[in-house]
Order: structure tokens, then sequence, then C-alpha cells
């Protein structure tokens, strides 16, 4: 009995042992089911995570070629209305060198009528129209007609007229050089 008494410990601890084991092996497939279950759940977030991912870059990649085409249009347009202002402009200056040319013009023709007129009749022309006007006729007329017409003028007159050529061009009007 003495010699069964070891093997029967041995075999009481082989028996625990397995026990022991059997138990362990059990909680670690319950363990293991959970575990398992877990890790789905990570997978499952994680796919989410990445399905997020994805479509928030789609979104920002859609909106930055939105941006992209909107710049682009601006940039055309602002090129439009650059060209648009260089012709506004190129045809401003060509307005003005037309204007410039009417008016030489009929200035010119104004004063060949003047200069063809009697200095009495012109004279009597001059005294009607406002001092401005007559000093701008008289000023493209030569030294020697202005004089002669002033001579026919009333001297009163004559001398405001006279007053506007020294100052020269441009002769305005006396309102006008008082208004700001």
């Amino acid at each position: 009995m003495k010699q069964l008494l070891p093997i029967f410990f041995l075999l009481t601890i082989a028996v625990a042992d397995t026990k022991t084991t059997i138990e362990c092996n059990k909680i670690f497939e319950e363990r293991k089911e959970e575990l398992i279950a877990e890790i789905e759940k990570i997978d499952e977030q994680t796919q989410a995570f990445e399905a997020l991912q994805a479509a928030t870059k789609a979104l920002l990649d859609k909106k930055e070629h939105m941006l992209a085409d909107k710049e682009h249009d601006i940039n055309a347009t602002m090129m439009q209305i650059k060209e648009k202002e260089q012709n506004i402009k190129k045809m401003l200056e060509e307005n003005k060198k037309l204007l410039e040319a009417i008016k030489k013009a009929k200035d010119d023709k104004v004063s060949e009528s003047y200069l063809k007129m009697k200095d009495s009749a012109a004279a009597a022309i001059m005294e009607n129209l406002p001092e401005h006007k007559a000093a701008l006729i008289l000023f493209n007329l030569s030294s020697k007609k202005i004089s002669k017409i002033m001579a026919k003028m009333d001297p009163k007159k004559a001398s405001k007229i006279t007053e506007l050529l020294v100052k020269g061009p441009p002769f305005k009007k006396q309102e006008d050089k008082k208004s700001p």
C-alpha cells in the first residue's frame, strides 16, 4: 500500500490537474469567443472608420475640384474684364482725339467765318456773346483782326474780353470759376 499511496497521490494530482486543465480550457474557450466578438466589433468599427475616411476624402476632393473650377472661372472673368477695360480706355482715348479734332474744326470754321466778316459786324456779334465765348473766338483769330474787331466794340465789353484773353484758355464763365 505504501507503493500505492504515491501512485494514488500522483493520480489524484493528475486527475486534479486534468480537471484544472479542463476548467482552464473551458474558461479559455469562453474567453476566446468573447475576444473573437471584440475583434469582430473592432473590425466593423475599423471598416466604418475607413469608409467614413474615404467618404470624407472624396468630399474634400470634390470641393477642391469645385474650388479650382470657380477659381479658373474667376480668373477667366478677370481677364475678360481687363481686356474690356483696355478696350474702353483705348476707345476713350480715340473719342477724346475725335472730340478735340471736331472742336478744332468747329473753332477753325467759326474763326474763318469771323475772318471773312466785316469788323463792325463781328464786333456787334461779339458784344452780344458771353464774354468767355467771345474770348474763345477772338483767341483763334490773328492779332490784327482782333484789334480791328475790339476797336469797334463797347470799351467795357472789350476790356473784359481782353482780361480773359490775357489769362488764356480755357475760357470759362465767371460762375464756373467761382464754383469749386
